[in-house]
């Protein structure tokens, strides 16, 4: 979740929005991470970093 926040910062997108980025855990356990609302310009500068580089997984 830091990681996503950081990496928004680092594309130069405002703090409003990544600021309600928040992490989630189902009544089961699993966990997932709470984007919410962002701007669609923001939306974009994130799909455009996504998709110049690659995506990895631990």
């Amino acid at each position: 979740m830091e990681a996503l926040r950081t990496a928004m910062a680092a594309l130069g997108l405002p703090e409003a929005s990544w600021s309600g980025i928040r992490a989630v855990v189902t009544h089961r356990g699993a966990a997932y991470v709470h984007v919410g609302l962002i701007p669609a310009a923001a939306a974009e500068v994130l799909a455009e970093a996504l998709r110049s580089s690659p995506v990895t997984t631990d």
